[in-house]
């Protein structure tokens, strides 16, 4: 959990909010954190729009926290299938 919240907060705040992800400091993420997800979606503005519930242009804590609920499940989901 606390990797989770460091890696949000690693990013955040450098551009507006310190509690919320701007889309460039969410593309510095996905690209620093998470390059092998981004590497397979065709669409890089269609994550964006995904983590973006709200459509509000930043990615806050719930957002980030649900996107990640939802790909550890998937992962998870794989991962058993394929064993």
């Amino acid at each position: 959990m606390e990797t989770l919240i460091n890696v949000l907060h690693t990013h955040s705040g450098k551009e507006e909010d310190k509690y919320k992800l701007s889309k460039k400091e969410l593309k510095d993420l996905l690209q620093s954190d998470l390059s092998s997800f981004l590497d397979v979606q065709k669409d890089a503005d269609a994550v964006d729009k995904e983590l973006d519930e709200n459509g509000d242009g930043d990615v806050d804590f719930q957002e980030y926290v649900m996107q990640v609920a939802a790909l550890t499940m998937a992962c998870n989901n794989f991962f058993w299938e394929n064993s």
